[in-house]
């Protein structure tokens, strides 16, 4: 089974689409919310998506640091514009985690819950996670960094880890295909984010 993420693949996977517009994969990277923020210093339009095969410093809630094993998740930090308050943030956080949820349900008949405000769980075991930033703009739309974890294809996680994360493969007992499943993923994000933001971030 292929284990790499392709960006033209996934451009053309999810077609015309807000999230997405821009699809850029990384092999490696300190944190995709710090590679779209760098992104978004030449290129400000909303719905980039920037993917690291493995990253160094990922972040969860709180400063916790997110366990991000090479080519075993999906890492990816999508850059908006919603015109939303910064008080506001958590329901981009809401959107991305209850998107989250949904496609994994479409896509291989589970039914995973949301721990407020962030995670996704399966067997009460985090298999997804939601960290959103944003800054403040003058005279422009706020801009707002969603990023996004998921763990896909983990055989096992550090001892630490094990009665707190799980992965779908593990669930599954079979490996997924990463890249269908971000497409799938992708197309739910950006379906939910226009249906609940409307115009915001266009």
């Amino acid at each position: 089974m292929r284990d790499r993420l392709v960006a033209e693949e996934l451009q053309a996977g999810i077609g015309d689409s807000l999230i997405g517009r821009e699809i850029i994969v990384l092999e490696q990277t300190g944190s995709t919310n710090d590679a779209v923020l760098q992104v978004a210093k030449t290129n400000p339009r909303a719905g980039v998506v920037v993917f690291a095969e493995h990253q160094t410093a990922g972040r969860g809630q709180r400063g916790n640091q997110w366990e991000s094993a090479a080519g075993k998740g999906l890492w990816f930090s999508i850059l908006l514009r919603p015109e939303i308050d910064l008080a506001s943030s958590p329901r981009l956080t809401v959107w991305a985690a209850e998107a989250i949820s949904v496609a994994i349900q479409n896509e291989f008949s589970l039914t995973p819950t949301i721990k407020f405000p962030n995670d996704v769980l399966i067997d009460d075991r985090k298999v997804a996670g939601v960290l959103v930033e944003m800054r403040a703009q003058a005279k422009a739309a706020h801009l707002a960094i969603a990023g996004i974890g998921v763990n896909v294809n983990q055989s096992a996680f550090p001892k630490e880890l094990q009665d707190k994360a799980i992965s779908l493969a593990m669930v599954l007992g079979r490996q997924i295909d990463r890249q269908n499943f971000a497409i799938a993923l992708l197309r739910e994000l950006d379906r939910t984010y226009r249906k609940k933001f409307a115009i915001a971030g266009l």
